[in-house]
């Protein structure tokens, strides 16, 4: 298999493309560097695409070596044919490699093996292509052998029909074609193990649909149901088109006599062996592919979570709701650095409202808070009216904020939490972790597992490995994308830097302690074990503030340091300008793009990057996000009524909708159906995480405590 026109052909680039991207990564490029300072090399491939062929270029040299490994396997046993070789090196999956490996397999003792152990395979051989006369029973009489344990013609003939069986079920063409078949025609069904028990899973208790039209949260859903016994589940494909093909591998126009015998073994196994192989496979598969959509959804949404833009310059009060154990509080100075905690008990039992209220007055005046995050777990719901109604009485300029907190009370009982705050108890932790994901929400979420991160569907459903990998490529993706203060990030946000693994980010931060801050870029060097290579790689992701050149605050990559003073040189301006951020408009002053970077000695590309840094240098990106919905009143859900038109923050998006916090504590569904008045096939062709909308309000269910919205809004 040519790997390289493989690439190209899945990705839709161009085989140049991937074999540039296939090198650079093979001489230990990170992904990051390659999308963001490799783009003349790659054709400006995008991180994504590269993640993408990463991956698929790990599975498609995996199966090379699998195949080799058969090869060697088949030849040892001496049975490899210049036939059977070549197509094992034409498959294109792991699965076709495995099917035609399934005969020549040391697998344990089968009833065929048994069989062919008693000296009946020259029976099985005779019965498929004997004479038309010759009657099943009177072949069988030969092989009759007590001592064998062939008690008669009839043990004789099971024995046989094992041994065609088997072989039936192994050749990988009659495989390949009932698993094609079942998926093109098949349907998945799930039935109730107890009928009349209340769950979760009550519309999967008589579901029944073909495989091509379940969706994947259906089938997540329908495996944790299988998974928790409340459901039995099957995939299940008319059987006589099933048969009527073996029919036509077996038979043919076989002997009338051995026909009925024939029968009976194809039928067999095809129930015994063919159909539960097949079921097992396409479950795996449908499961596979589910996984692989939720992944895709899950680091889309943790993407635009970790990219909302930060907000600077507020002292911030977190809040970590609660109820018997009383609301933590703890207050955060515009650097990050918790000045104060508190807990107060506002909310049942106690309902000290007075009390709380009071220590609220104070701690706002103290520190001059002029914001307040509020985590959305338990008690959320009684916090923030309490706040409200404070605010209401108070006329304080204060307004709050809900966050999101999953993932906080993993972070709060972590090592890292406990190093970082070593004082405080959980509480405390997690209530400066709320602050803090407000001010900076991808410094303080770095520091919790992705999948602890509730922006998914079914993550502890899937395949812990895969999902792990994709994530954490997500929030590589995004730190270094946004870029990191090196005199100021954790060790947890810089070990997501191109380059740098835990051991580098630990060495820098000891570095930085040690030596105070980095005054430049090239100070990197003198940090133990951070090597040439590790330097070219995360260089351009560090940014220092304030140090002796100007350039190391933008994403500029030292190795372009000389093309970017020629080019201020070229067009009159010196580095004190682009410190100044007078540089606007920068690239209406090159008349030739191609050919000042011929003259620079640069790409095109590569000139546009520096041409957007020296404009806006230290640009954040995520300032282009949209910003949270900052309230100062609340909501009751009995005050929600039908034809109600609210503004909310999308908190998480799935294959059916997306739910919306509109400002009571349950979050609004709105379907896929409601979305956008074109056609969509996944809600995030229309909305992502953070996005602030308007919604209208269809129907509100009380009891079942269930919102749903639309928006399609009609006035």
């Amino acid at each position: 298999m040519d790997i390289i026109q493989k690439l190209a052909q899945e990705l839709s680039i161009r085989p140049g493309q991937a074999e540039a991207a296939v090198r650079l990564i093979d001489e230990g490029n990170t992904i990051p560097f390659i999308a963001r300072y490799r783009k003349e090399v790659t054709g400006s491939l995008n991180d994504e695409v590269l993640r993408s062929l990463d991956e698929r270029l790990r599975y498609l040299r995996g199966l090379e070596e699998r195949k080799e490994a058969v090869i060697a396997a088949i030849r040892e046993q001496e049975k490899l044919t210049p036939e059977l070789e070549q197509k094992i090196r034409q498959a294109e999956t792991l699965v076709a490699v495995e099917d035609l490996y399934l005969p020549y397999k040391q697998k344990r003792r089968t009833r065929a093996s048994m069989a062919k152990e008693k000296g009946l395979g020259p029976l099985a051989e005779m019965l498929l292509s004997g004479s038309p006369r010759e009657l099943p029973e009177k072949l069988a009489e030969a092989f009759v052998d007590p001592e064998k344990g062939v008690e008669d013609t009839a043990a004789a003939l099971a024995g046989a029909s094992d041994i065609l069986a088997e072989q039936l079920a192994e050749r990988a063409e009659v495989r390949a074609f009932l698993r094609d078949a079942t998926r093109n025609c098949g349907s998945v069904i799930s039935e109730a193990k107890e009928p009349g028990k209340t769950s979760v899973y009550e519309m999967y208790y008589h579901y029944e649909d073909s495989i091509r039209k379940t969706g994947g949260h259906k089938v997540l859903a329908i495996n944790r149901g299988e998974k928790e016994k409340f459901l039995n589940v099957r995939i299940d494909m008319e059987e006589e088109t099933a048969l009527r093909y073996l029919r036509s591998q077996v038979i043919r126009g076989q002997v009338p006599a051995a026909q009925e015998f024939l029968e009976q073994m194809l039928t067999d196994s095809y129930r015994r062996l063919l159909k539960p192989a097949i079921e097992r496979d396409l479950r795996s598969e449908m499961t596979e592919k589910a996984e692989d959509g939720a992944i895709v959804v899950f680091g889309r949404n943790l993407e635009q979570l970790l990219l909302q833009p930060p907000i600077t310059g507020q002292v911030v009060l977190g809040w970590d709701p609660a109820f018997r154990t009383g609301c933590k509080l703890a207050v955060v100075d515009a650097t990050g650095k918790v000045l104060d905690t508190v807990v107060i008990y506002p909310t049942a039992p106690q309902n000290k409202v007075a009390e709380a209220e009071r220590v609220l007055k104070q701690l706002i005046e103290k520190y001059h808070i002029t914001l307040i995050s509020v985590g959305n777990g338990t008690a959320s719901r009684e916090s923030e009216k309490v706040i409200a109604d404070f605010l209401k009485k108070t006329h304080a300029r204060v307004q709050y904020v809900i966050v999101n907190e999953a993932g906080a009370s993993v972070y709060s009982a972590s090592k890292l939490a406990t190093e970082e705050f070593p004082n405080f108890d959980v509480g405390q932790r997690s209530a400066a972790s709320i602050a803090r994901r407000l001010q900076d929400p991808l410094a303080e979420l770095v520091k919790i597992d992705p999948k602890s991160i509730g922006v998914g569907q079914y993550q502890h459903d899937m395949n812990q490995k895969k999902l792990g990998e994709a994530l954490t490529g997500v929030v590589e993706n995004c730190v270094n994308r946004v870029g990191v203060d090196v005199n100021t990030a954790s060790a947890s946000l810089l070990e997501y830097v191109a380059g740098i693994n835990k051991t580098l980010a630990k060495n820098i931060v000891i570095y930085r302690e040690e030596n105070g801050g980095f005054s430049s870029r090239a100070e990197l060097k003198k940090v133990p074990k951070l090597g040439p290579k590790a330097f070219q790689q995360c260089a351009g992701f560090l940014r220092i503030r304030g140090g002796k050149e100007v350039l190391d605050q933008t994403a500029v990559h030292p190795e372009s340091y000389g093309a970017a003073r020629a080019l201020l040189k070229k067009l009159g301006y010196t580095e004190k300008d682009v410190a100044a951020g007078s540089l606007k408009g920068l690239e209406r002053k090159i008349r030739d793009m191609a050919a000042t970077a011929a003259e620079l000695g640069v790409g095109a590309e590569t000139l546009k990057d520096i041409v957007s840094e020296l404009e806006k240098p230290g640009r954040d990106p995520r300032e282009e996000m949209p910003r949270p919905v900052l309230r100062s009143d609340v909501l009751e859900m009995s005050d929600l009524k039908p034809g109600m038109i609210l503004n909310g923050t999308v908190r998480n998006v799935i294959d059916f909708g997306a739910f919306v916090d509109i400002g009571v504590h349950q979050d609004g569904l709105v379907h896929i159906s409601q979305i956008s008045n074109r056609f969509i096939k996944h809600p995030l062709e229309a909305v992502s995480v953070g996005d602030v909308v308007k919604v209208q309000v269809l129907s509100v269910d009380m009891a079942k405590k269930r919102i749903s919205l639309t928006m399609k809004i009609r006035e």
